[in-house]
């Protein structure tokens, strides 16, 4: 989303994570998604770093504009999504992948850490603000994977704003341009 909202150029490889194509594994040895391959050769191989690259380049809507307050709290608030919340979110959704995990604990916590950005979203629209910051923008696939893991009990949980939250990102045209389907990369395939 960050790169489509800053209109940067870039080219989607999609792949498998069962069949790791070697260029990717080349670009970055640690084999997680996504990969950011930039022209002069430099790799950003996390997210929020891809995230903070594009907006730096070009920042239309403003996510990155705040004041040190808020960027303090941002940044707070992403790193407990990008740690305890996905820690429970893992988990949950994948317990047969660790040992002597109970999904239901897991559940529980991750709800609690949602309690907060409810709390959050019933004083204004989005997390921070009346407008969107990059902190919505982390936030929300983490929030949809949790919602689609179970969508019924999602529903059924006592968040109001946080279901309206998703439901507006979900809908929104920006969430929709990115979601189309990609053909499987392979590595003979000849650069645009």
């Amino acid at each position: 989303m960050a790169l489509a909202v800053a209109k940067v150029n870039y080219e989607i490889r999609e792949i498998e994570l069962k069949n790791k194509p070697s260029a990717m594994l080349e670009a970055s040895p640690k084999g997680t998604v996504p990969v950011l391959v930039l022209q002069d050769a430099r790799v950003i191989d996390e997210s929020l770093d891809i995230m903070y690259w594009a907006l730096k380049q070009n920042d239309p809507e403003n996510w990155l504009s705040q004041d040190d307050t808020i960027k303090h709290s941002m940044n707070e608030l992403i790193a407990t999504n990008d740690g305890s919340f996905k820690f429970h979110l893992d988990r949950m959704k994948y317990a047969n992948r660790y040992d002597g995990v109970e999904p239901t604990a897991h559940r529980s916590e991750a709800i609690k850490l949602l309690a907060s950005l409810e709390a959050r979203l019933s004083a204004h629209a989005y997390l921070f603000s009346a407008a969107p910051t990059l902190a919505d923008i982390a936030i929300f696939p983490f929030v949809r994977q949790f919602a689609h893991a179970d969508v019924e009990s999602f529903g059924a949980l006592p968040f109001p704003c946080l279901q309206a939250w998703l439901k507006r990102w979900e809908g929104s045209a920006l969430f929709q341009s990115i979601m189309t389907k990609h053909a499987i990369w392979q590595t003979d395939h000849a650069k645009a």
